[in-house]
């Protein structure tokens, strides 16, 4: 059984094309990436509104896509495209999947996950902060 982290984009990036794990300038993904190293998984991905599932090292452009402006079938659509590129990389009975991802890009995929946990379930922007700075390590 592998751990695997699922963190979702945000919307502060640079204005140039960089690996995955690069682009993304927020604090709030910068943390959410340290935490989730600092778990030891197996594998860390990217949830990308635009590009779906990301390893850190893909090498992608900037956008301005989120799944907060899309439609519910346009959801769906992007989760099962998600879903299709995890079942080649995981076992979705098997492996145990942790998302640092909003509401809105777990909907539609923690249902078709197994062994799932969501640490910051709940949790307003500020309290997320708060929440990974206290548990990375």
């Amino acid at each position: 059984m592998a751990k695997i982290v699922l963190i979702s984009c945000v919307s502060k990036k640079l204005n140039t094309k960089e690996r995955a794990r690069d682009i993304y300038i927020s604090p709030l993904f910068k943390y959410a990436l340290k935490y989730s190293q600092s778990l030891n998984p197996e594998k860390i991905f990217i949830l990308s509104a635009k590009y779906g599932l990301l390893n850190l090292n893909d090498e992608i452009e900037p956008y301005e896509k989120t799944l907060n402006s899309m439609k519910m079938q346009e959801m769906k659509e992007w989760a099962e495209r998600v879903l299709n590129k995890l079942k080649q990389v995981s076992d979705l009975e098997k492996d145990e999947f942790i998302f640092l991802a909003g509401e809105k890009y777990r909907k539609f995929l923690i249902s078709n996950i197994k062994n799932s946990s969501v640490p910051l379930k709940g949790l307003g922007i500020g309290k997320q902060l708060k929440f990974l700075k206290e548990n990375t390590k």
